[in-house]
């Protein structure tokens, strides 16, 4: 893989609530929304927003553009597909493990 993902970065971008609702949202929309009118859907501030939308953006899960004097805000989700790529690799392994205790069961 030649541009390894950050999967530290990530995950710590989803374990918030809030960052997954705004990626939700940014996806939802399939269009940009600008950081004021993201802060608007929260009770949190826009600074906390701000926060939460620049850990989203460390992580690749977001990109922001400035148009004039507004910053827009882009899902981009496809960097998901990194965790689940992680995850694949455990279910692999779990359904594997699951096979054999079920074949154990079954031959005695």
């Amino acid at each position: 893989m030649p541009n390894k993902p950050d999967l530290d970065k990530l995950f710590k971008a989803i374990a918030d609530p809030t960052r997954r609702e705004i990626i939700y949202l940014l996806a939802i929309v399939s269009a940009s929304l600008t950081i004021n009118e993201i802060s608007d859907k929260f009770p949190a501030s826009r600074q906390a927003i701000t926060k939460h939308i620049k850990i989203l953006q460390d992580a690749d899960l977001l990109k922001i553009e400035k148009k004039g004097r507004e910053s827009y805000c882009y899902a981009k989700a496809e960097s998901l597909r990194h965790v689940q790529d992680w995850m694949n690799l455990y279910q692999k392994f779990w359904t594997s493990k699951l096979d054999d205790l079920e074949s154990f069961l079954d031959s005695n």
